[in-house]
């Protein structure tokens, strides 16, 4: 690679990101619905044509933060899973991706809204964010799967006309998991979001106090609802 073009690389690495952050930025004040690449353009004190170089359009510049978040929060769930004690079992496994996942959408509730917040509107998702959307959800099944291998699943039984919707969705996840594992998984998915969101979104104000101490319980609920967790 030659200098000239090492610079060049470097210089649009540094800019990408630049217009990044400010998009960002402009999320966390205006929304998601808002987002101009003329105001980035303007705030960076860039020519709009310039910054049509980067991102031809504001839907390919909502398809990278999104992108970004989906990753962001798939990394924290992967390193809390690879960073628990060789020794932790199955249940402490998945409370640290289930903890790791919180604490991410806490410290970034305007990129998590951006991913699990109102859609927006006038933009569908490409399918080159179902990749990244998928990392905390492979994340907790890796726990489950361990936890099967180990000694299986407590499985609960679901009505034989959702049997095949529960094979379909066994394919498409974890091939290797009962059926009934992927039905539960899919509403366990739903709840541990829902969880999260109503903290972010602000809908425990004089409800619930001791968050952390509601989270981890809930979380172990969603452990044993999905088998990781027998009951006692």
């Amino acid at each position: 690679m030659s200098t000239t073009r090492g610079a060049r690389e470097r210089a649009r690495t540094e800019v990408t990101a630049a217009i990044k952050e400010e998009a960002r930025r402009q999320l966390a004040a205006d929304g998601a619905a808002k987002l101009s690449l003329r105001a980035v353009a303007r705030e960076l004190g860039m020519v709009s044509s310039a910054l049509y170089r980067y991102f031809p359009s504001r839907d390919d510049l909502l398809t990278a933060l999104i992108t970004d978040a989906y990753d962001a929060v798939g990394e924290a769930a992967e390193a809390a899973l690879a960073n628990a004690p060789a020794d932790a079992d199955h249940l402490a496994r998945w409370l640290a991706v289930c903890m790791s996942v919180r604490r991410w959408a806490l410290g970034h509730p305007h990129e998590y809204a951006l991913i699990y917040g109102s859609p927006v509107p006038g933009y569908s998702a490409p399918q080159t964010t179902a990749e990244p959307a998928a990392r905390v959800a492979l994340a907790l099944v890796s726990v489950a799967r361990d936890a099967h291998r180990s000694r299986g699943l407590a499985l609960v039984r679901i009505p034989g006309a959702l049997r095949p919707e529960a094979e379909r969705l066994a394919g498409d996840v974890a091939p290797d998991l009962p059926p009934e594992t992927a039905v539960a998984f899919a509403a366990v998915w739903a709840q541990l979001f829902g969880l999260i969101s109503f903290e972010v979104f602000g809908h425990y104000h004089r409800v619930v106090e001791d968050r952390d101490a509601f989270f981890a319980h809930a979380a172990g609920e969603l452990a044993r609802a999905v088998g990781v967790l027998t009951q006692s």
